[in-house]
């Protein structure tokens, strides 16, 4: 919400500058995101006269001008605009003022100019004819220079001469950023009542006179309501005679400081008293409504409307829509139709003001992914008792903008009549919750400013009535609240003693777990990501089923309200959210890449781990490794990242959690050149591989890519129960340590030997690995050579016969079952 400082002081007379306002604003509860300043200072700018034009000599498009300034001395100014003549009256810059220029080729971009003596083309300047946007006083660019009235008086200070015509020539924007409970904020009228409260100055509403339902205006239209759970008053007004046009200054700059482009003096009204009070206001071309009818109600079926932007928009079924006698002029609460669109031939206007319940213009707005001003605001609930006095307001100020009148009544149709509620204040509970005694009185001060209306029942307790403009206080908390916020939270001490639970904090094992797997892949080199769970339909259906293997894979998730085609769908795998970020990396020059995420991933399924019937959710890890694995250095080159970098990361990492992962080598691995499973247990719990071209090319990603994806939350119930941390001193009997090595079919996977081994050494056998493979001279072809180093131990000496057993139990068991042969 954007507030102009000069448009708020109009309802508040606070002797504050903006930055107080914001910093105020801020401690009541209300974030102020920026404070900025618009418009140009106008020091040494001056009103003057143009006395003579002559055509410049060494440039066709260029002008030199004589002017009075009223300093004494005629100026030269080089002036390159067409509309220069003798005899006007103009603004100018003197030598020394500084002008915030727009840019002509960025709009809404502006640079800094100081005026300065010159030769322009071989003559001299000394100063500038100013154009309108040149002084900040519009945000639409002008071709020519502001020629002002023939009374003007000479050497006037230009900003004392706009004063005196009510004009302001400088803002500052305060941008507060609007919490969903807090509807009425979204006002400059709402943004003013706590101000008011806060410097103790009263707030002042413009004066309004309110006609009576009936009469002229509800002979002409008539207003019917069929869904009264979605709208509850419906108030109109009519206007005949309106002149559309441009809308004066005033109104022009007042609407660009919040950052809204005029259109025409009735719209720019609408959006003024919106803007001003906070209720959404729609203008209809009344000669465009058939049968002068206005009815309120559901779309019966799935329908086209072409809005008020001039797009065709499929409204769903049961969208609260505005029609008239034979058609849908309007999506209720977001924004009118084309049909009955104000324009330049306009002559009867009819002012639509009502109350629209929140959820309805919710739902609309998110089905059409359509939100606007008006949706913003009914969305968040607005006055239901403002509607009058919005339409009348509007009225008055398009009747007097356009040379209008206003005919006599109104329609005022109300199915459900607002009734307010109350609260019992307790002055005692205020002290006890605050933690300071505010006075009562104050108290009273306080709430009365905002609204309530306060009722003493007894030295102790106000019944407080809570005011319709702030659905979201119900109960005497709330109104605490309200009392805090206003009090000041920096006027309530810190308490001198506090009681503190006596318990011991603890952490999840799987918080922890996830924080050591953190910080262990980020001492690695990785990365971690935050990505987004939603993504497009088309790029869910091809990652459904990708790198991961460890669940059976459903269908994809589709979202119930999708915001558009691009949010359509709940992610399948991690895969699908990094590989963007990878791109977005390596177009940004990255050359070493290394990421992970840990997030959620969804799919339809019906197995029994579901929490929701027909959906299932589980975490997945996501590493992701590209470019190089090191760097440069004085004696080696950098080293492109490779498989088994990413395969060692994923080793260690289950090795930290105390599980033992097997890699098994599988061919038809989805979206990878190769790559091998990895199992914990009888688990399979992800997949490592290097990504396939397709999928690389379909984001962009030209060079190699390698992945792993785990299935997080297996991995984390394993390593539950592995975990348990327990002290197991150093063994003081020695170690044994062996060597053997086999001769196997090249086919057979080294993983196997190990699990063999594993198996079959125990319990004696305490580490192994493999440190050598052999192919060439002296072995076969087909065949292979692996040298495995063994670790023998207990908590005793062992004997050389027990490691010789275990030696031969474990070859034999290598022979039997993928046919090794011990290597002489």
């Amino acid at each position: 919400m954007k507030v102009s400082y000069r448009w708020l002081k109009q309802y508040v007379d606070a002797d504050w500058n903006p930055d107080l306002v914001a910093e105020r604003l801020t401690m009541s509860g209300l974030e102020v995101e920026s404070v900025d300043s618009i418009g140009s200072p106008l020091a040494n700018v001056v009103t003057g006269k143009v006395l003579d034009v002559q055509r410049h000599p060494n440039a066709d498009k260029l002008s030199l001008c004589r002017v009075d300034a009223g300093i004494g001395a005629e100026l030269q100014i080089v002036c390159g605009a067409s509309n220069v003549a003798a005899g006007q009256h103009v603004p100018v810059a003197l030598v020394g003022a500084v002008l915030d220029l727009p840019d002509r080729k960025n709009p809404g971009e502006f640079h800094r100019l100081e005026i300065r003596s010159a030769k322009i083309r071989g003559e001299k300047s000394e100063g500038m004819i100013c154009a309108e946007d040149e002084l900040g006083l519009t945000s639409a660019l002008r071709e020519g220079i502001m020629v002002l009235p023939d009374e003007t008086p000479i050497g006037q200070p230009f900003e004392q001469y706009l004063h005196q015509r009510g004009v302001e020539t400088n803002d500052s924007v305060i941008d507060v950023s609007i919490t969903p409970n807090r509807p009425d904020a979204t006002s400059h009228i709402g943004m003013a009542r706590d101000v008011a409260a806060l410097a103790h100055v009263p707030l002042t509403r413009p004066d309004v006179t309110i006609p009576e339902a009936g009469g002229e205006a509800a002979a002409r239209v008539s207003v019917s309501i069929d869904s009264t759970d979605a709208c509850s008053r419906f108030v109109g007004i009519i206007v005949d005679n309106v002149g559309v046009g441009p809308s004066p200054d005033w109104l022009a700059r007042r609407l660009e400081a919040i950052g809204l482009r005029p259109r025409n003096n009735v719209v720019d009204v609408t959006n003024y008293v919106m803007y001003e009070c906070g209720q959404p206001l729609h203008a209809y071309d009344l000669e465009t409504l058939e049968d002068t009818t206005i009815k309120v109600r559901r779309a019966d079926a799935d329908s086209e409307f072409v809005t008020l932007d001039g797009k065709t928009r499929s409204v769903p079924a049961g969208t609260l829509m505005i029609r008239d006698g034979k058609r849908d002029i309007g999506i209720a609460g977001v924004m009118g139709g084309r049909n009955t669109e104000v324009s330049e031939s306009t002559t009867s206007i009819l002012i639509e003001s009502a109350w629209f319940e929140p959820s309805a213009i919710r739902k609309a707005a998110r089905l059409l992914a359509l939100q606007t001003d008006a949706s913003y605001r009914f969305e968040r609930g607005v006055d239901p008792t403002g509607q009058a006095w919005a339409a009348a307001r509007a009225a008055m100020l398009i009747a007097e903008l356009s040379g209008g009148s206003i005919v006599s009544g109104m329609i005022d149709v109300q199915p459900n009549s607002f009734r307010a509620s109350s609260a019992t204040l307790r002055i005692d509970r205020v002290r006890e919750i605050l933690g300071v005694a505010v006075p009562r009185d104050e108290i009273r001060r306080l709430l009365s400013a905002i609204g309530f209306e306060i009722a003493e029942l007894d030295e102790t307790r106000f019944e407080c009535t809570i005011p319709p403009f702030r659905p979201d206080i119900e109960r005497e908390i709330d109104i605490i609240e309200e009392v805090a916020r206003l009090f000041g939270y920096d006027n309530i001490p810190e308490p001198i003693t506090t009681s503190i639970p006596n318990f011991t904090p603890t952490i999840r094992p799987a918080e922890a777990i996830r924080s050591n797997a953190s910080s262990r892949l980020i001492g690695a080199g990785f990365r971690e990501t935050v990505t987004n769970s939603i993504l497009s339909g088309d790029d869910a259906e091809y990652f459904n089923g990708g790198v991961f293997s460890g669940r059976s894979r459903g269908g994809v998730v589709h979202t119930a309200n999708a915001i558009s085609a691009d949010m359509s769908a709940l992610r399948p795998s991690m895969l699908s959210s990094l590989l963007p970020v990878v791109s977005h990396n390596i177009n940004h020059g990255q050359s070493q890449i290394r990421l992970f995420d840990i997030g959620s991933v969804f799919n339809t399924s019906n197995d029994g781990d579901v929490v929701i019937s027909g959906y299932r959710e589980f975490e997945s890890l996501c590493l992701v490794a590209a470019g190089d694995w090191s760097d440069s250095s004085f004696d080696s080159p950098a080293r492109p990242a490779d498989y088994f970098d990413l395969k060692g990361s994923v080793d260690g990492l289950l090795s930290d959690l105390g599980l033992q992962a097997r890699f098994e080598t599988d061919s038809e691995l989805p979206f990878c050149e190769y790559g091998q499973r990895v199992t914990v247990g009888d688990d399979v719990v992800g997949t490592i591989g290097k990504l396939d071209e397709p999928t690389c090319a379909r984001s962009g990603i030209e060079s190699a890519i390698f992945v792993a994806e785990l299935d997080w939350t297996r991995i984390v119930a394993a390593a539950e129960r592995v975990l348990e941390r327990r002290y197991e001193p150093v063994s003081k009997f020695p170690i044994v340590e062996r060597d053997i090595a086999v001769i196997v079919p090249d086919t057979v996977p080294a993983g196997t030997l190990l699990d063999i081994a594993r198996t079959e050494g125990a319990p004696l056998l305490l580490d192994l690995g493999i440190f050598d493979v052999y192919t060439g001279k002296g072995i076969a072809d087909g065949s292979k050579s692996i040298a495995i180093s063994l670790r023998f131990g207990a908590a005793r000496t062992l004997q050389d016969a027990e490691v010789d057993e275990s030696i031969r139990t474990i070859i034999s068991a290598l022979q039997k079952r993928v046919g090794a042969v011990l290597r002489a």
